[in-house]
């Protein structure tokens, strides 16, 4: 068994040995041992310490190099770069006093501490997802070389893919030609394209009440006025939706027709219809978010389909099924409307992400998808079970509970504030989602979302139920 040498690292076993002498430096300069403008040892002086390789050494100096680490003065060495950063007290975990905005919960579910339970977020856990299927894709991209590894791909974005998502949305209703679908970078990307290209400031958005939080950021991005309208199990209220389209004449309806973010509800045909004669009669475009499309048992009503893609933009994405790091969106759009789309695409990001279409064309095509997503809803099924369970248990009721998807918006007890817990919860590194970061009218204060998914811990009821009595404590008045 290796032994500590002065000034030698010890072997980490999740570390390759370029890693680790990486590590070495960098910790180095953290602590000062190294100061800024400090001369490294030399190549071979260092690989002696270290008992590595020179080879290795090298490597390890190029890559600090290239991270801006260190700076190379030929014919004179390494050395440390710059100055360090002043220590920052809130960059050392989630800021515990942000205000709970509409892009609270991103921020903290992707800033808080790395061991912090994420009941709150939106997606999946990394081991839930199809990391041999992604694995095998980049192989086989790879192997295959070429453009979809160095080149940009035609604006509108990988044709095989848009063939692939043309035939998967006719499988749901929703008939499109692949010249109709235009790639983009995520779902995300989609809409705020959708919003830039049909919206302009000063116009009026429709949006429901309560809604995906990150709508309202979008939006107010594009500084349009945004309007809520009341949405329920079923969809939206009809009454309310009726006359707030004739009192605000608004642009745009930007909506989830299933699963629907946050609260797990699916539009009925029969509301389907309504929404679209309403929209029709007051001039309003619909934008359906179709993101959660993957999670159904069976293809619900869309928008989309029974509109045919008139009055209807379809958006969807694989970041909640497939990867967040090989992220994919689409836009589905009248034929008419592509090529100005497409300009404004251009103009925004240029090129298309052809390595990602190209791994995620890999995954839909070989099969390994579908059988992921039979396991992912199998999953989340049992999960759905438990969290209710464990909800109930914990004094929270469930007044919608969806056969599918991720997501239960749970009501709180009478008289609790689900920001005041969720602040309580986050001291103890819990992230929850409080109700009025999706709703506009502020009217949600006593619900949250949960995600399933990332409810199995036990940890996270019992932060909760201690948020819960804190909230009802001295300290709460």
């Amino acid at each position: 068994m290796d032994q500590p040498v002065p000034g030698r690292a010890m072997p980490d076993p999740g570390l390759t040995r370029v890693e680790t002498v990486m590590a070495v430096i960098a910790a180095r300069i953290a602590g000062r041992l190294l100061a800024p403008g400090a001369r490294l040892p030399s190549v071979r002086a260092f690989a002696l310490a270290q008992g590595v390789s020179k080879s290795t050494v090298v490597e390890a100096y190029d890559r600090l190099a290239a991270q801006g680490a260190i700076v190379s003065r030929p014919g004179s060495g390494f050395y440390v770069a710059g100055r360090p950063a002043p220590f920052c007290l809130a960059a050392a975990g989630p800021r515990l006093d942000r205000a709970v905005d509409p892009l609270w919960i991103s921020r903290q579910t992707l800033e808080s501490y790395p061991d912090a339970l994420k009941p709150g977020c939106g997606w999946l856990p990394p081991d839930w997802m199809p990391e041999e299927t992604l694995a095998r894709a980049l192989r086989r991209v790879a192997r295959e070389g070429g453009s979809a590894l160095t080149a940009y791909d035609r604006p509108i974005g990988l044709t095989p893919l848009r063939t692939q998502l043309a035939r998967r949305l006719t499988e749901r209703g929703v008939e499109a030609h692949p010249d109709q679908i235009v790639l983009t970078e995520s779902a995300t990307q989609a809409v705020d394209l959708v919003l830039r290209f049909l919206t302009g400031p000063g116009d009026t958005v429709l949006v429901d009440d309560p809604c995906y939080f990150n709508f309202h950021a979008l939006l107010r991005a594009q500084r349009v006025k945004v309007v809520g309208v009341p949405f329920g199990p079923q969809g939206p209220d009809l009454a309310a939706l009726e006359a707030t389209l004739a009192a605000q004449r608004p642009r745009l309806y930007l909506t989830n027709s299933a699963l629907h973010n946050p609260t797990g509800g699916a539009l009925t045909p029969a509301i389907a219809h309504r929404v679209l004669r309403l929209a029709e009669q007051h001039g309003t475009l619909i934008v359906e978010d179709d993101v959660y499309a993957d999670f159904e048992l069976e293809p619900g009503p869309r928008l989309a389909g029974f509109d045919g893609l008139e009055r209807v933009i379809q958006v969807g994405g694989f970041s909640k099924t497939l990867s967040s790091a090989a992220r994919i969106g689409f836009v589905a759009l009248r034929p008419d409307w592509v090529d100005q789309f497409v300009d404004l695409k251009v103009a925004v990001s240029l090129g298309d992400p052809h390595l990602a279409a190209s791994v995620v064309l890999q995954a839909l095509t070989d099969g390994s998808y579908r059988h992921h997503m039979d396991t992912v809803r199998a999953r989340l099924a049992e999960a759905r079970g438990r969290t209710l369970a464990r909800l109930r248990a914990a004094g929270l009721t469930v007044p919608h509970i969806p056969p599918a998807g991720m997501f239960l918006w749970a009501r709180l007890p009478d008289g609790l504030d689900a920001a005041e817990i969720s602040r309580r919860a986050l001291a103890e590194r819990v992230v929850l989602a409080p109700g009025n970061v999706f709703s506009l009218s502020q009217g949600a204060a006593g619900f949250l979302r949960f995600n399933v998914a990332q409810c199995a811990d036990p940890r996270v009821f019992a932060a909760l139920e201690r948020a819960m009595a804190g909230a009802c404590g001295p300290a709460a008045i």
